[in-house]
Order: C-alpha cells, then sequence, then structure tokens
C-alpha cells in the first residue's frame, strides 16, 4: 500500500515572508531543525548549526570545508549523493535518513532534506533528530521478540501439556464447573467411561455414572466449587462398567472455573479398561505365565505376584504374599536374597541363579531366578522371574546322584550341597577325568595307564569299579 504525500507550499512567498531579513532566517531555521547546513553548489560544507548538548557528531570541530559527503557514515553516501541531485526540485523536499559516526557507540540518526537558496547553487539542508523514533522502533522490535518468545514458550508448554495428557495411564477429565460438562477427555478417561473421547465431550458428568450415585457426583463438584480444596469420593460408572474413585481439584482458566477430576478405578475389571490394549494383553501375560513373577521393593518386601508364583510358594491369595520379605521362601535365609539384591544395586540385573524355593507346606523345588532393577515413578524396584527346573525329564540313571563334569555345574551346586560333598565330589571329578584321559592316551591299556597315573594296577582297577568304568574293554592282553 502507497501512501501519497502532498506538499502544499505558500500560497504567496513574497507577500507573507518577504519581509523577513537573513538573521530572521537563520534563526527560524535554526529553530525549526536540529541539524542545519549551509552547502555551496559543490557540497561542500560552508557553515553549520546544531545543539552541541543534544548532538555529539564525531568530528564536528572540522566539518567547515569538508565534502557533507565525508561526515557521514559509508551506507549513508548513496543517499547524501541523491539529496544533493535532488536539492533543485520545485516540488518539494525529499527525506532521506543519513547517519553519522558519533562519539558513543551508536551512530547518529539523522532525517535530512535539502534545498537550492538561489541563482548562486548554495543549499540549505537541514535535519531531524531520529534517536528518540530509533528508540521507540528499537523498543517496539524488542517488545515484538519478546512476545514471540512469549509465545513460543506457551506454545511449547500447551504442547508438552497435550503430550502428558493424552499419554498419561491416569484417567483425567476436564469440567466446566457452571455446568457440569465435560470439556476435555483423555484417553485412559475415555476407556474408563466407555466411549470415545469426542462423544463424550460435551456431555454433563453427571451422566457418566448409575442415577442412585449421581447426586454424590454433583455433590462432588458443588463442594470443590465451593471449598477449593480437593476433595474424594466413590462412585459407580454406568452400564454397569464397575466403581471409580473420584478426586476432584479446582481451578480457574481467564474468567473460566474448571474442575480437574481424576478417575481411579476401584475394580479389577475397571483397572484392565484404562490399558491400552498392547500393555492389557501384556498384563494377561504375566498373569498367566507358567514362570513365576514378582515385583519387591529394593529390601526384597513383596509388592505384587502372579499365579505361578503363588503356587510354587503354597499360598492361597496374593494378599498373603504382599509385604512379606521373599527371604522367607527363597533358598538361605538371610544369603541368597542378599546375593540377589547386591547384585541388583551393582549391575542391574541377574540371570539364571540357582537356588531353592520352600513353600509354606514344607516342599521345596528346585528353581533358576532372573532378576533386574526397574524405576516406578521415583521408587526403584525389582522385578524376580523364578523358573521351576526339578520337574525336568533327565535320563534314568538320573535318579541315582551323578557326579558334575565341570566346573560350572560344580558351582551351580554350591548353597544346595554341603562343602565337604563339594570338595569329595571335586576330588572324584578330578580322578575320573585322569583315569580317561589316561586311557585314552595309552590306548585302553590298563598296565600302562596305572603306571602314568602312578597307581599300582590293583588301585586303578578299584578306582575303575568306584567310577562305574569296570566294563571298559580289557587292555591289549593285559586283564
Amino acid at each position: 500500500m502507497e501512501v501519497l504525500l502532498v506538499v502544499r507550499q505558500f500560497r504567496s512567498v513574497q507577500e507573507s515572508l518577504g519581509s523577513i531579513d537573513v538573521e530572521a532566517t537563520a534563526r527560524l531555521i535554526t529553530a525549526a531543525a536540529d541539524v542545519a547546513l549551509v552547502l555551496n553548489k559543490d557540497g561542500i560544507i560552508q557553515d553549520f548549526a546544531f545543539d552541541g548538548q543534544e548532538l555529539d557528531f564525531k568530528g564536528a570541530d572540522s566539518w567547515l570545508g569538508k565534502p557533507w559527503i565525508d561526515t557521514v557514515t559509508r551506507e549513508s553516501r548513496p543517499k547524501v549523493e541523491e539529496l544533493l541531485r535532488n536539492a533543485s526540485d520545485t516540488s518539494g523536499p525529499s527525506w532521506r535518513q543519513v547517519n553519522h559516526a558519533s562519539s558513543g557507540v551508536v551512530d547518529i540518526p539523522i532525517l535530512y532534506a535539502a534545498a537550492e537558496t538561489g541563482d548562486d547553487g548554495k543549499l540549505i539542508v537541514i535535519g531531524r533528530d531520529l534517536r528518540a523514533v530509533a528508540a521507540l522502533q528499537q523498543r517496539l522490535v524488542d517488545a515484538q521478540q519478546s512476545m514471540e518468545r512469549d509465545y513460543a514458550r506457551l506454545r511449547h508448554a500447551e504442547t508438552r501439556y497435550r503430550l502428558l495428557f493424552q499419554t498419561a495411564s491416569d484417567a483425567v477429565v476436564i469440567i466446566d464447573l457452571p455446568g457440569r460438562r465435560i470439556l476435555e477427555v483423555n484417553p485412559a478417561a475415555a476407556r474408563l467411561l466407555g466411549d470415545q473421547a469426542d462423544r463424550l465431550a460435551g456431555r454433563i458428568f453427571d451422566e457418566c455414572f448409575e442415577k442412585r450415585d449421581r447426586g454424590t457426583v454433583a455433590d462432588l463438584l458443588i463442594a470443590v466449587g465451593t471449598g477449593g480444596r480437593e476433595i474424594e469420593r466413590t462412585a459407580s460408572l454406568s452400564r454397569s462398567l464397575g466403581k471409580v474413585h473420584l478426586g476432584a481439584s479446582l481451578f480457574r482458566q481467564q474468567q473460566d472455573t474448571l474442575v480437574l477430576v481424576r478417575l481411579s478405578p476401584a475394580s479389577e475389571e475397571a483397572v484392565e479398561r484404562t490399558l491400552p490394549l498392547s500393555k492389557h494383553k501384556l498384563l494377561k501375560l504375566v498373569e498367566s505365565a507358567p514362570d513365576g513373577l514378582l515385583v519387591t521393593d529394593t529390601d526384597g518386601r513383596i509388592i505384587a505376584t502372579n499365579g505361578a508364583f503363588l503356587d510354587l510358594a503354597e499360598l492361597i491369595n496374593e494378599d498373603q504374599a504382599v509385604g512379606q520379605s521373599l527371604d522367607r521362601w527363597l533358598g538361605r535365609p538371610g544369603v541368597d536374597l542378599r546375593v540377589l539384591t547386591g547384585n541388583l544395586k551393582d549391575h542391574g540385573s541377574v540371570r539364571l541363579f540357582a537356588t531353592q524355593l520352600r513353600g509354606d507346606y514344607g516342599t521345596s523345588a528346585d528353581v533358576e531366578v532372573s532378576a533386574v532393577a526397574f524405576t516406578n515413578g521415583e521408587q526403584t524396584c525389582y522385578g524376580f522371574t523364578i523358573r521351576h527346573v526339578g520337574a525336568r525329564v533327565t535320563s534314568p540313571s538320573a535318579a541315582t546322584r551323578v557326579l558334575p563334569r565341570s566346573v560350572d555345574q560344580m558351582t551351580e551346586l554350591v548353597g544346595r550341597v554341603p562343602l565337604k560333598e563339594l570338595v569329595r565330589d571335586a576330588t572324584d571329578v578330578i580322578e575320573k577325568l585322569c583315569i580317561e584321559a589316561a586311557l585314552e592316551l595309552t590306548g585302553d591299556n590298563r598296565a600302562s595307564a596305572a603306571e602314568m597315573l602312578g597307581l599300582s594296577r590293583q588301585s586303578l582297577y578299584v578306582k575303575l569299579r568306584r567310577y562305574g568304568m569296570a566294563d571298559i574293554a580289557t587292555e591289549n592282553g593285559s586283564s
């Protein structure tokens, strides 16, 4: 959009201003302008006037006799040249902003106009100080930038609020208090209320509950609006969706009075409805898993379990386990649980820890325990997987005790077999392995094997029978 500036000239200059002398003209120019310059036809400054208290031009004392163009900053030179070319234009002065260097840090902006004074080519240049305007413009720019930063912060805060509101597992409903109508509802609350979020918006909140409890819900909202403090109630949802606990808090948004209602399910069926489908399936898996699964605090006290653990521990329901130490059922009292929790604190996870699980009725089972540390809000918890390994199919000879054949098998027996037996078994393992190696090196020649081992032939035969190796084929012709 272009703005046309109409310059109105004096109607009769000679009649109106003809009696003004030179001194009066100088005073008028000095009063009307913040800066006044007198130039010759070549643009050389012959005289100038300005208020030295208000304006502090750098090198102004040396302006006389210098070209006007040399007193301005580099980027302002083309504007000075344009003003000098258009000084003889009779249609009206043209104004240009020109910057002068100053003793301070910031240049001084001056709005200049130039006009010829007569046939001798002299020019009168008058200027207006634009620092006040520039300061206002800078304040406007700063205000705009501040508004943009505030708007960006508000936009980011709203984005975070929306993300939290939509992904939170807690069911949250925002209600307009005067009309008791639902304004917003998050997905968790929509699942709990059994409808879609867009269909719930605009409904009266009381209608989501059984008729007998609608008065309770209405009284809750009235009490929150009157007292302003958080209040809790319990009510039954309509369509037999179960009971929920309601916690209501009052807040204001501009001139509107709103209530934030948190709904927490009071029944297991309602809890499952608040979960997303994928989490619901995962919960079903945990409940029906054949391995014992449980969660404890950092002291090993049980927070939650599944049915498989209750079967291993010979418990009737979960209440018998919650709050109890896992040490009551697991391995050696005071030892195994301390080892597990110590490793969880140091490493965060434990795999295939072999131990035993004792039931309340005296039975015990060989189990493998895997565990992991995780955080639930600000609380650190431990999750345990307990797998029963005693019922695995074994070979017919497993009914009798078989000697371990490796260090790994030996370490698996730690905690289940006394140390004396472990030492004896370790000795037997070493003897058997040495005899097998000697027989292999000698081609099953027992006499050579006995000599290699530093044993008498009779002692070798005794050990072969002891380790069940007497049926090995007789040595080459020497038995």
